[in-house]
């Protein structure tokens, strides 16, 4: 199944107000970080969205599946705008080139009336034949753009379909989608264009990125005419004669771009009585300053928030509960009206050049508690809808940033948290892997362990809705591994859950028992108690931390940073990405630490077949045995607590009694007299089934095993139909040839591959070839990906080097 190319459930593109009553959007059922917040599909995948132990998949059979209805009409329109002063021009050559259809941009400078000329023109212009959808880009996804037109085609809530359903579902409809504030490049245009084939888009960008496909049109500045009524429009009155040549040279000095225009008309209406007058030529430059000297505390409260959480559209329902402020929609027409906000279509933002004029009033950024506290409660009631929660989905970034920057990421945990169950509803894929990344950064920042937990798990569940299926692997392994260190038995189930559907294997937590020696893998860190001792070794989940860490900082399809004016963003090279260590681990001074460069770069789980028969429980004379990434650790203990760890680049060290000594480079006949319970370490010759890079899969793939596979570090092995089921691979290794022997129909084949006995550098010793080993191999199910078990031989000698399950890619 491939991904969905963006979603939004129960009409999350509805609105953004702050409750039931303001006719934004309809109830739904409410968040509650005490349990089940809601269900919805994507695609294949029925997501059941728990807010405190980690959501849960399920597969829907097609027939199960929702059918979306088509909407006889399409109209999702802007606001109401006045017809744009000394455009008719640039309407006119817009309505031809929505007419001739394909891609349409206009361009120009900040400030040169794009945004008003595009609303006028999606209530004016003849719609498409199928209607028309205006959206805000600004800080999305191209994914969520994509789902928002479906959404307004279609009757479908809860529902995301897969990108290749979308693409039939969206052919044929020949809508008008004009789309404001999409800086987009030509490969995020040109994907757009392909999730609704027959669609017109119409976008606004400050830079031309459209030059050979579609038609761009250049906005300038007002010429003299249409300068001067703009003024005259926005006094309330006519022009004195003996003004027009002051407005004339403040008409230069603005080049024309209306929104100078508009703030010297409003200096000019605030001035004091009998004394209004527009600026002068040489006062341009002092506009912004002097007309934030007129405004009162209230007006400069609303100021001081919109530019902590620049680029966030707000609500005036939301500005009021902030700022306390009375009547705060009257008071932000009248701000619009001055040019110092914009009104958009779920609220109002802060004008893109204030910043270095209102800092000059507000050096520090708006407190980040009240922020984060506030969103958090509001988010969780039971009134907000996902709708309402994706609406605001900027300022939720921004609120975790702030306080991430003033040392508070517990408060940036809770509204990411508190938020995620409902931007998860939504289904606004894009903002919801950016408040995981976030919330994920601060929970290691914090400390808090069953936070991580939680944002590991959910985007997890992200990652296979979107079609990002190793590295699904590996964060269902982390989050599982993180559940059961923390004895969250509710987790742990809904981890292995995930498990079980990605048919991959998880590794337990192993207890250490009678002062033996136990193994504990986190993702994170790999801890050995042994009696009186801890051996730490650090080989954290490398691909998932940066995963997550590059989810915190990415900015959306703006490309702009998300840092708010105000804000010094602690950047997230900071975060120390492997800190966390297995819970009660007891580091002692002589504590070494042990390489595991071999680990796989998304390995996500350990194979119960790689744990040997006491890896359970270590106790008296037993050693505890299991893999971990590309290597194996081994744990014996004896009444003296010994303990023999083998790293995942194969190097070895043994501790004996309470201080410990140790041996390495030995070679492994030597080490199995030196321990009590014997370890025969074998690697697969020359076939390394690692994890694979996520560099996307084939759709439609066949179901047999037969063809050519690709593992991770691009070896490919070829399987042939030796008949009767019986399906064989052959390959060279450096200690000898290599044959693989399955039998099987269907998406199951199990059967033995060779193997060779090497030292614990991973070296071969030249004992040469052993007994093979058993392996189990699942296609899923379009037979585009498959997972990798190997386990022991039937004279039970065990895997110990690229031991860990693998996933092999089919080449088309």
């Amino acid at each position: 199944m491939d991904g969905p190319i963006g979603a939004t459930g129960e009409g999350a593109g509805a609105g953004a107000g702050a409750g039931a009553g303001d006719g934004t959007a309809a109830n739904h059922v409410g968040i509650d970080i005490g349990g089940d917040a809601g269900t919805v599909i994507v695609g294949e995948h029925n997501v059941v969205v728990d807010a405190q132990h980690g959501s849960t998949v399920t597969v829907v059979m097609e027939r199960e599946r929702p059918r979306p209805v088509r909407r006889e009409r399409v109209e999702l329109l802007p606001r109401r705008v006045p017809e744009p002063v000394g455009r008719a021009a640039e309407t006119a050559a817009l309505a031809d080139a929505v007419r001739a259809g394909g891609l349409v941009q206009l361009w120009g400078p900040p400030g040169v009336g794009k945004s008003t000329l595009l609303r006028y023109s999606a209530r004016q212009l003849e719609p498409g034949p199928a209607g028309v959808v205006f959206l805000t880009a600004a800080y999305r996804d191209i994914a969520d753009l994509a789902q928002e037109v479906f959404e307004a085609c279609y009757e479908a809530s809860g529902y995301a379909p897969s990108r290749a359903e979308l693409r039939r579902l969206m052919a044929g409809i020949r809508v008008t989608v004009y789309l404001d504030d999409a800086d987009l490049t030509y490969g995020q245009l040109q994907d757009l264009a392909d999730a609704a084939p027959d669609a017109t888009f119409v976008f606004t960008g400050s830079d031309r990125s459209l030059w050979n496909d579609g038609t761009a049109l250049e906005i300038k500045g007002l010429d003299r005419a249409a300068g001067l009524e703009l003024l005259a429009r926005e006094l309330r009155r006519p022009l004195l004669e003996s003004e027009l040549g002051s407005a004339t040279d403040l008409w230069e000095a603005a080049a024309g771009l209306p929104l100078p225009l508009l703030r010297a008309a409003g200096l000019a209406r605030t001035g004091p009585a009998g004394r209004a007058r527009l600026p002068l030529p040489g006062e341009v430059a002092g506009i912004l300053p002097e007309l934030l000297e007129r405004l009162d505390a209230a007006e400069l409260s609303v100021l001081h928030l919109l530019a902590t959480l620049y680029g966030a559209e707000l609500d005036p329902v939301h500005i009021g509960a902030l700022t306390d402020v009375p009547d705060p929609a009257g008071l932000c027409v009248r701000l619009a009206g001055l040019g110092l906000i914009v009104a958009a279509e779920h609220g109002y933002r802060f004008a893109t050049d204030l910043g270095p004029a209102l800092r000059a009033k507000h050096p520090r950024p708006f407190a980040a508690d009240r922020l984060c506290g506030y969103f958090a409660e509001w988010a969780e009631r039971a009134e907000t809808t996902p709708a309402q929660v994706a609406g605001v989905s900027r300022a939720l970034e921004l609120a975790a940033e702030l306080a991430e920057a003033a040392g508070r990421p517990d408060l940036a945990v809770r509204v990411t948290r508190a938020a995620s169950p409902a931007l998860a509803r939504s289904l606004r894929f894009g903002v919801w892997g950016r408040l995981l990344g976030r919330g994920w950064v601060a929970a290691r920042r914090s400390g808090d362990q069953q936070a991580e937990a939680y944002f590991t798990h959910e985007e997890a569940i992200r990652a296979l809705l979107i079609g990002q299926r190793v590295m699904f692997v590996a964060l269902a392994g982390q989050a599982l591994l993180l559940w059961q260190a923390l004895n969250n038995s509710h987790g742990a189930a809904a981890a292995m859950q995930l498990h079980q559907l990605a048919s991959v294997p998880a590794a337990p937590v192993l207890p250490a028992l009678h002062g033996g020696a136990a193994v504990t893998t986190t993702g994170t860190a790999h801890t050995a108690a042994v009696t009186g001792t801890a051996h730490t070794a650090a080989a954290p989940a490398q691909s998932v931390s940066a995963h997550m860490a590059n989810l915190a900082g990415h900015g959306g399809t703006s490309g702009a940073s998300t840092v708010a004016p105000h804000a010094a963003i602690v950047p997230h090279a900071a975060v120390a990405p492997h800190a966390a260590v297995a819970p009660h681990a007891v580091a002692v001074p002589h504590a070494a630490a042990v390489p595991h460069a071999a680990v796989a770069p998304h390995a996500a789980a350990v194979p119960h077949a790689a744990v040997a028969p006491h890896a359970a429980a270590a106790a008296h004379g037993h050693a505890a045995v299991t893999a971990v990434g590309g290597g194996a650790h081994a744990a014996a203990a004896s009444g003296a607590g010994a303990a023999v760890t083998a790293g995942g680049a194969g190097t070895a060290t043994t501790a004996l009694g309470v201080g410990g000594a140790a041996a390495a480079g030995t070679s492994m006949a030597t080490l199995v007299s030196t321990v009590i319970a014997a370890l025969v370490a074998i690697v697969v010759g020359g076939v390394a089934l690692n994890q694979i890079q996520d560099t996307g899969t084939p759709s439609g793939g066949s179901t047999s095993l037969a063809g050519t596979w690709r593992d991770g570090q691009g070896t490919t092995v070829t399987f042939v139909d030796s008949g009767g089921g019986s399906y064989t691979a052959r390959a060279s290794s450096d200690c000898g040839p290599v044959e693989i022997r399955l039998r099987g129909s269907g998406s199951t084949y199990s059967g033995t591959q060779s193997a060779y006995t090497h030292t614990q550098s991973g070296a071969c010793d030249g004992t040469g070839r052993i007994e093979d080993l058993s392996m189990t191999i699942t296609l899923s199910s379009d037979g585009t990906t498959a997972s990798v078990l190997k386990g022991t031989g039937p004279g039970g000698t065990k895997c110990a080097f690229n031991c860990e399950p693998a996933v092999l890619a089919r080449v088309p």
